[in-house]
């Protein structure tokens, strides 16, 4: 098997190893987190894991918990998330993330926010040394505040770009119906006052920064062919 996604496999399997019976779990997107999906389910079938609650962040959670055979429930069902899982698209050392490469951020936040346990699940290409300059920030915005969202992001200092589809005309639309900014920065100096500063620009539903969530980061390893995960 290609060893990158072994390793995905191998954090995928020592997150899924947290979840306990009885639980409510957040599940969340991405291809290393698709794989926490799989061996919950593999848990849950072998009668390994009984009265298991998902959440799901994202519509293709959802789809894969139901692969599973994930017991799926809302946040109306339930007064409580003891874990979430979930990925990320860059770490500092301070466990601050960037999330929303798959623009399922705002859903994710809700979820990963209420949990009292966060884990995200990533490999080392992830980590950085200070928040924003690997990957662009995500800003989830409601389609008739646009531009307005565009400038104010432009006089934060960043440079403001529209996601568009793949396969498809137009603009990447989230589960929410709205549009999504990816706005990239030279790195982010303070990124607590800046989550607060986009998510006060009216029109933003939600930014990809998600600041003092993370419990513990699992980050998955290839070395001489070897798949290895450490814990941050």
């Amino acid at each position: 098997m290609d060893p990158v996604k072994l390793m995905k496999q191998e954090v995928g399997r020592a997150a899924a190893a947290q979840v306990k019976s009885g639980t409510v779990v957040g599940l969340g997107t991405g291809s290393t987190t698709a794989f926490a999906i799989q061996f919950i389910g593999e848990r849950i079938a072998s009668g390994e894991l009984k009265d298991i609650k998902g959440i799901p962040t994202s519509f293709q959670a959802s789809v894969l918990a139901k692969q599973h055979g994930i017991p799926l429930a809302t946040l109306d069902d339930v007064d409580h998330i003891d874990i979430a899982i979930d990925g990320a698209d860059e770490v500092d050392p301070q466990m601050n993330l960037i999330k929303g490469g798959g623009a399922a951020h705002t859903r994710e936040k809700v979820i990963d926010g209420l949990a009292e346990r966060f884990i995200v699940v990533v490999d080392s290409s992830k980590l950085s040394n200070k928040i924003g300059t690997i990957f662009a920030l995500p800003v989830e915005a409601i389609p008739m505040a646009i531009a307005p969202v565009t400038r104010a992001l432009k006089k934060l200092g960043g440079k403001v770009e529209m996601r568009m589809g793949i396969k498809k005309d137009g603009p990447v639309i989230t589960d929410q119906g709205n549009m999504v900014l990816d706005v990239t920065f030279n790195g982010i100096d303070n990124p607590a006052e800046m989550e607060k500063d986009i998510n006060n620009i009216p029109g933003v539903l939600d930014n990809g920064l998600f600041i003092g969530l993370a419990t513990e980061v699992l980050i998955g390893e290839v070395t001489d062919g070897e798949a290895t995960v450490r814990s941050m």
